[in-house]
């Protein structure tokens, strides 16, 4: 099993940036692919961006060129910088990894983007 707990979020105004952690209870990004995603009230749960253990990363079209996803493997943490932050932005972002068969998700940490 393996925890993981989001950290950052926040109120932010239009054009603010916010950086979101995930640390993970053990050693796992170096191991398995991870991604984060948001889930907007009344929305499905979306992929935001998300980073093999190669290290190839892929983005949401909607946060491309203002999203960067990155990790440190030595403090098992992956984050989620956040830049040029819209109100469509707004949602709980999780942090999610894949092991074998089963996923394991964070709390979830807010972030809301309003003037």
């Amino acid at each position: 099993q393996v925890q993981l707990v989001e950290s950052g979020g926040g109120l932010v105004q239009p054009g603010g940036s916010l950086r979101l952690s995930c640390a993970a209870s053990r050693s796992v990004f170096s191991y398995y692919g991870m991604g984060w995603y948001r889930q907007a009230p009344g929305k499905q749960r979306e992929l935001v961006a998300g980073i093999t253990t190669g290290g190839s990363i892929d983005y949401a079209d909607s946060v491309k060129g203002r999203f960067t996803i990155s990790r440190d493997n030595a403090k098992n943490t992956v984050y989620l910088q956040m830049n040029s932050l819209k109100p469509e932005d707004t949602a709980v972002y999780y942090c999610h990894v894949q092991i074998t068969s089963t996923g394991y998700w964070g709390q979830g940490t807010q972030v809301t983007v309003s003037s």
